[in-house]
């Protein structure tokens, strides 16, 4: 007999958790992500650090690291297209990965070995705390869903038993961020005061940007839900087999970007945007790159580049369900 949260880290990181090992994503996999769909996801992203330097926020040696990068994908796709953009920022430029399952850091490695050869120095560290630097710029890609969360049910909080989840719980501090997000249900977020403080105090001055679904203000009821072979299952279908899925599946929830806001901004952090994916890659420059492509590639490449970040920036897809937020720390921000 567990707390949910608990329950939930377990399913999703202990040493045989889903996220513990290699995972399949994309159309073999359980799910589609904006990395597995186009690596011009992870170019715009290169764009948007090489503006950063060009404007003077970051220096030429600052830190580019990435939290959770499973495959190191989204890391490599922004290393290629820095390549091709400012070519000598490889030189000088840092990358790092915050990763804490030891076969996950191998894979990377391989992969980055595969990839660049000795071109590329990576570093990996298991959290956050492990990091110090003088300027960093932080990228992840649907993170913040993938905390452990308390569900909550009119002033009750939820434990697991053999799988079977009650309410029963009285727990003053889940009520009171129940309560500051107006929620009577739904999932209440843990760890996100201590992920940004960690983040605060890892590095002098830094920009963060994440990608992930949700909104601003907390739903008004439960989100939570399974993600099997591209099936949406709902955490509280009384069909489903809560036991065979356990560990064996992704299990997510929307994310109340206030609830986000509010940890950055009380370690000191300012909030900068929160917009639509489609806008912030359209801001961020992904069409200057497919002009670059068509001008460089053969109309057979170019149609078929086009179309899968078609897929990133349609509303329909992944366009407006996920959002961006971005937040920046000065030197002088205090913690």
């Amino acid at each position: 007999m567990i707390r949910f949260n608990e329950y939930m880290s377990e399913w999703l990181y202990s040493d045989d958790g889903y996220y513990a090992t290699y995972k399949a994503i994309g159309k073999e996999g359980d799910f589609y992500t904006s990395v597995s769909t186009s690596k011009f996801f992870g170019g715009t992203i290169a764009k948007h650090i090489i503006s950063l330097v060009e404007e003077g926020f970051l220096s030429k040696d600052a830190v580019i690291c990435e939290i959770g990068a499973h495959h190191g994908y989204f890391l490599a796709d922004m290393i290629e297209f820095i390549y091709t953009l400012r070519p000598k920022l490889l030189d000088s430029l840092q990358f790092v990965i915050i990763e804490r399952f030891d076969s996950l850091q191998k894979a990377q490695r391989e992969y980055f070995k595969e990839s660049f050869g000795d071109a590329i120095d990576l570093t990996h560290y298991r959290s956050l705390s492990e990091l110090r630097c003088k300027e960093a710029f932080f990228i992840a890609n649907e993170i913040f869903d993938a905390f452990p969360c308390e569900l909550y049910y009119k002033g009750k909080t939820a434990r697991v038993d053999a799988h079977n989840i009650e309410f029963d719980i009285e727990d003053a501090s889940v009520d009171t961020k129940a309560k500051k997000y107006k929620k009577d249900r739904g999932e209440i977020a843990v760890g996100y005061e201590e992920f940004a403080l960690e983040m605060a105090k890892s590095c002098d001055k830094f920009e963060f940007m994440s990608f992930d679904y949700g909104e601003m203000a907390a739903r008004p009821d439960f989100s939570i839900r399974v993600y099997e072979k591209h099936k949406t299952i709902p955490l509280f279908d009384e069909e489903i087999k809560r036991d065979e899925l356990f560990k064996n599946s992704d299990i997510t929830y929307d994310v109340c970007f206030a609830h986000v806001k509010d940890a950055y901004e009380e370690v000191g952090i300012e909030f900068l945007e929160l917009k639509a994916q489609m806008v912030a890659l359209v801001d961020m420059g992904i069409l200057d790159l497919l002009e670059i492509l068509k001008e460089n590639a053969d109309e057979k490449i170019y149609e078929q580049e086009l179309q899968k970040v078609k897929m990133l920036i349609m509303p329909n897809f992944l366009g407006e369900r996920f959002k961006m937020v971005r937040f920046r720390k000065s030197i002088c921000a205090s913690i």
